[in-house]
């Protein structure tokens, strides 16, 4: 099974060299030591954030401040250079032992383009964005006569921290990185979801097998794994995570509100949900990290509320 198999080789992540950081208290003071990996990384671990792979823009631990002063984002860097860069630093955390939200999606766009020999947006322009009819989905907006289109966020309201903030995708830049940067339009992100919806059919064309998208919104972190969820965990306590995905696996307090729904937002506010069983998908797109949660969740309770659940 590919999800199984170590990530590494030539240009993607070499697990031979990869080390642990683990912070122990030395004299009453906290110290950072680095540990081999007991096990390889594998691309599953990438696919649903267990690689040891963190962010540095929330936390304060060692690692994570190692992550926000690597600079890791400085210079016209591509998809290469940026794995080059977070192989240096240590993972938080042992691979497939906790979910930690992260680089992981990153590494995963450089071992796209590893294996297909090409760039990810060349990748993902010709299996998924041009045949789905996703054409103003894009990295850089190259068009002056575009700008006006374009959701600004609130200038006071662009980042939670200096490390992530919105970028101006007019822009340009080389990095085209697996877990953020692009931009699109809401229909675009409709015929996306709608094709998940479908069980990986659109229009007549088949993207994906109905196994493997089941098998992306199943929980792949549940008990049975011994997976560990901290004060992190953004999935919530009625949620396991799938390949890509939050997985709602029991019902919220106070509410009817389906099994199965499967769902992520970004940092920004986009968000989006498929709810196979009421036959329905949301997409939502705001530019505003600050307010992001509370106008999700109250977006979501009124759809439900006129739904009867």
């Amino acid at each position: 099974m590919l999800g199984n198999r170590p990530v590494g080789g030539k240009g993607a992540f070499d697990n031979r060299t990869q080390m642990v950081g683990v912070e122990k208290l030395e004299d009453g003071k906290p110290t950072l030591t680095q540990q081999p990996l007991d096990r390889p990384i594998t691309i599953e671990d990438l696919m649903r954030h267990t690689s040891g792979l963190t962010y540095g823009f929330y936390g304060d631990s060692a690692v994570r401040k190692l992550y926000a002063q690597a600079d890791l984002f400085n210079g016209g860097l591509d998809n290469a250079e940026f794995v080059e860069r977070i192989a240096k630093l240590p993972l938080a955390e042992q691979p497939g032992t906790l979910w930690d939200y992260g680089h992981s999606t990153d590494v995963l766009g450089r071992v796209i383009e590893v294996i297909s020999g090409q760039s990810l947006y060349q990748f993902e322009k010709a299996r998924l964005l041009d045949p789905l009819g996703m054409g103003e989905t894009v990295f850089n907006v190259v068009e002056p006569e575009k700008r006006p289109l374009l959701a600004e966020p609130i200038p006071e309201d662009r980042s939670i921290t200096p490390i992530a903030g919105i970028r101006d995708p007019m822009t340009p830049r080389k990095w085209e990185s697996g877990g953020a940067g692009m931009v699109g339009t809401i229909g675009d992100y409709a015929r996306f979801a709608q094709m998940l919806l479908n069980g990986g059919t659109f229009e007549g064309r088949r993207y994906l097998k109905p196994e493997t998208v089941a098998l992306m919104a199943s929980d792949r972190i549940g008990p049975e794994t011994k997976i560990g969820r901290d004060r992190f965990y953004f999935p919530g306590p009625e949620s396991g995570f799938g390949l890509g995905f939050a997985v709602r696996t029991s019902v919220p307090q106070n509410t009817s509100w389906p099994l199965g729904e499967y769902r992520w937002d970004g940092v920004a506010g986009t968000f989006f949900f498929v709810d196979p069983e009421d036959d329905m998908l949301v997409v939502f797109m705001v530019q505003t990290p600050s307010q992001r949660g509370r106008i999700q969740l109250a977006l979501k309770r009124l759809i439900y509320q006129a739904m009867g659940r």
